[in-house]
């Protein structure tokens, strides 16, 4: 069974490319179980994290939710104060002073009762 790519048996195998590559060092079992047990610490903790920060989310997207409607809420009712004012707009603008705007009401009346009208 020659296969051309397998090495010789008086070949070393090729170094690792790097130190960092290795995820868990190799050493001593102690060594391997601690490395592994602070790294499903640390995993746990992220899964947390990662909880905290999901229902935070939701918080934020219903506060966001709520302001959005009082915002909706405060505008109709500018848009009703609007609508109702804007017809005494154009009585005002169609006067040229408030002496003519009492002309046709009671209070001229009584001015013209005083003077003997």
């Amino acid at each position: 069974m020659d296969n051309p790519t397998s090495a010789a048996p008086d070949e070393k195998p090729p170094p690792p490319e790097s130190a960092k590559e290795k995820s868990i060092p190799a050493g001593p079992p102690e060594v391997s179980a601690a490395v592994a047990r602070l790294t499903s610490n640390s995993i746990d903790e992220l899964h947390k994290l990662i909880s905290e920060l999901q229902k935070m989310q939701e918080f934020l997207k219903s506060e966001v939710d709520n302001v959005q409607r009082q915002i909706d809420s405060a505008v109709a009712g500018i848009n009703i104060i609007v609508e109702t004012i804007s017809p005494w707009k154009g009585l005002a603008a169609g006067s040229s002073g408030a002496r003519n705007f009492r002309a046709g009401g009671p209070p001229a009346n009584i001015e013209q009762r005083i003077r003997g009208g």
